[in-house]
């Protein structure tokens, strides 16, 4: 089987349990039978070749082969604030970052922002994170944390950091000095940082970047960053 399944819960000894959704996808829709091999992966950056060893109503057990560990990245460990869009965008925002090596993602709030990152929408785009995950053959999940202000994303920035803000009116992000450090970049919402927003990640050292003439929406902007930085 060419498809790979997330484990929820942690291996142990050898073994392994597909729960849920995953155990029912694959028992029922890929039909699986006991001794077929399938690939399944922790979230971690840890994945196996695993033999069906059992199936039940709502669990597939699994012997565990040998564990693969994925290579470490090369690019920016990159962090991205972003003001999240309204509906499906979410969805394809997420996919996107997930598939190029993005670390983290925070959903920002801001004055001028469409949409709240509730509980149930961060849940939402974490288990799109899975499925993006599963498709590309990442290992370790993108992160999502829950929804902060500019102001504490700026705060929770250690010393070391490359801040960045995504502005037409900056500086070419090429010409931007990123190698070796953490990046925390800023996108925000198609109505713009306000006047205080962006004086607050300034006041920070945070310098605006510009990825090109054109006025870009939110998740084209931060695609954008993660295919540069990333």
């Amino acid at each position: 089987m060419g498809e790979r399944f997330f484990l929820s819960m942690p291996p142990r000894d050898g073994r392994a349990v597909l729960a849920g959704d995953e155990a029912r996808h694959l028992a029922r829709v890929m039909r699986c039978t006991v001794g077929d091999e399938v690939v399944v992966f922790d979230g971690s950056g840890t994945s196996w070749r695993a033999r069906v060893a059992s199936i039940g109503r709502d669990e597939v057990g699994l012997d565990l082969g040998e564990a693969m560990t994925a290579p470490r990245p090369t690019g920016v460990p990159l962090t991205l604030a972003v003001a999240l869009p309204k509906g499906e965008r979410q969805k394809w925002l997420v996919e996107k970052l997930t598939e190029l090596g993005v670390e983290r993602l925070v959903p920002l709030a801001t004055t001028r922002g469409v949409a709240e990152a509730t509980p149930a929408a961060v849940e939402r785009l974490s288990r799109g994170v899975i499925e993006a995950c599963k498709q590309c053959g990442r290992d370790a999940l993108m992160q999502i944390g829950g929804p902060k202000s500019v102001a504490e994303v700026v705060g929770d920035s250690g010393s070391g950091t490359v801040l960045l803000v995504a502005d037409r009116d900056g500086a070419p992000l090429q010409e931007i000095a990123t190698a070796g450090n953490l990046v925390v970049a800023l996108v925000g919402p198609e109505g713009g940082f306000t006047t205080e927003e962006l004086a607050t990640i300034e006041a920070a050292g945070g310098r605006r970047v510009s990825l090109g003439p054109h006025v870009l929406r939110v998740e084209t902007a931060a695609i954008a960053l993660a295919a540069r930085l990333a």
